[in-house]
């Protein structure tokens, strides 16, 4: 078993486009359960919308890299004014309910046969990222073991976590942040001082969406494919886990849960392979082990939730309005 290719590779996940994406989704969780008490369990929706709002917007009308992105964020936020209106207004475990059914309803939608020439259906749509690679200024070569293109979607993937994180920083210092947390503490004392408690519940779904969908952007681009299998319930549960792993009231919290989880993914999934593949295991195949290894994500997160249900990066009293 080669120890060192195995860490090598559990490392390289870092910085990895894919954690960047889930780095940016779990931020947008962060801001509505962890800042505003709002249950979404369905952000793989808001990645799916805005990856496909991209992908349909190139492939279909032939827009520009940034008209592209902008049509995403315009959906995204149309589907959570969608999702908000009829929800917002009761508990909180409508929201759950809608969430969880709509994001299901983005994947079924996608995969009709009826606009198999539209969305790809069960096959996806493929060969969009032609404009976003055409911006890249790095020539061909090297770049630290990767090549121009890697590592142009790497400082782009993470440029954009740096900024959202940095924006959301702004947001929750200031008195509408502020705001946003007495809300998840005690809305009601929030609509007694005069707070409309909708409207910020609104603006917080919607920009918790926007940031989900720039993920499903980021997620896409590297594979130069969008398909809907990639985007059903066990993704949000998966940003959850980052979510929970890093810290639910924090901003940095998210990036570091999902760095968390994709290294261990890595590590774990190294050490079960080299192990079957050297002969020490010989009760599991490697697919099993695939399997395996989520279930020691899973215990390891029941773990940290049993002696530090904070977080790495939180504190106590977040957890008061759990």
């Amino acid at each position: 078993m080669d120890f060192g290719f195995i860490i090598s590779n559990a490392a390289g996940e870092i910085f990895s486009p894919t954690t960047a994406a889930y780095a940016l989704a779990a931020l947008g969780l962060a801001v509505h359960f962890g800042y505003s008490g709002l249950l979404n369990f369905g952000q793989a929706g808001f990645m799916a919308v805005g990856a496909y709002g991209f992908a349909i917007s190139t492939l279909t009308f032939n827009v520009p890299f940034f008209v592209g992105l902008l049509i995403a964020v315009v959906l995204a936020s149309i589907f959570a004014l969608l999702l908000g209106i009829p929800t917002l207004r009761l508990r909180a475990d409508y929201l759950a309910i809608v969430t969880i059914a709509s994001a299901e309803i983005v994947r079924y939608i996608v995969t009709t046969n009826q606009l198999t020439s539209v969305t790809g259906s069960a096959n996806g749509l493929a060969a969009f990222e032609g404009g976003f690679y055409d911006m890249n200024p790095f020539p061909a070569g090297d770049y630290f073991g990767m090549n121009n293109r890697d590592f142009f979607i790497r400082i782009v993937g993470w440029g954009l976590v740096a900024l959202c994180c940095t924006l959301v920083w702004l947001l929750m210092r200031s008195p509408w942040g502020r705001v946003l947390k007495g809300i998840r503490e005690d809305e009601n004392a929030v609509r007694s001082l005069g707070k409309n408690v909708y409207a910020y519940k609104m603006q917080a779904l919607v920009i918790g969406g926007v940031l989900g969908a720039l993920a499903g952007m980021i997620f896409t681009l590297p594979r130069g494919a969008v398909q809907p299998a990639n985007y059903g319930t066990e993704l949000t549960f998966f940003l959850y886990t980052c979510l929970l792993l890093g810290g639910l009231g924090t901003v940095l919290g998210p990036v570091i849960g999902a760095m968390i989880f994709w290294v261990v993914l890595s590590l774990t999934q190294g050490l079960l392979f080299g192990a079957i593949e050297s002969g020490a295991i010989t009760f599991l195949n490697t697919v099993q082990a695939g399997q395996l290894r989520f279930i020691l994500v899973g215990v390891a997160l029941m773990l940290l939730m049993i002696f530090r249900p904070q977080g790495v990066f939180g504190n106590k009293k977040e957890l008061a309005f759990a």
